[in-house]
């Protein structure tokens, strides 16, 4: 065993992780973050909306932030799909 690993053990950090543990670790923060950031988006858009008062042009911009958003959400989750494919086809 080596030091390195003993003085992780001694100080409570545990059993040393794979490559991929950590790559899905990483991922899954990356992806709360853009969940956080796709619920703000649709909280903006439907505030936008629902203060237009009957403006057009805002129904029309709170209409384009509601679409990217959910546009955006299906594009990262298909990425996620395909590297959770990727991944589980490598194991």
């Amino acid at each position: 065993m080596h030091y390195l690993e003993v003085t992780a053990k001694a100080a409570g950090f545990g059993e040393p992780r794979s490559l991929g543990e950590i790559a899905g670790a990483i991922i899954g923060t990356f992806l709360s973050f853009l969940g956080i950031i796709f619920l703000i988006l649709i909280m903006y858009g439907g505030f936008v909306w629902m203060t237009a008062g009957g403006n057009e042009m805002k129904v029309l911009k709170a209409k384009q932030v509601l679409t990217q958003a959910i546009i955006g959400i299906i594009i990262v989750l298909a990425a996620y799909s395909m590297t959770s494919f990727v991944f589980h086809s490598l194991n």
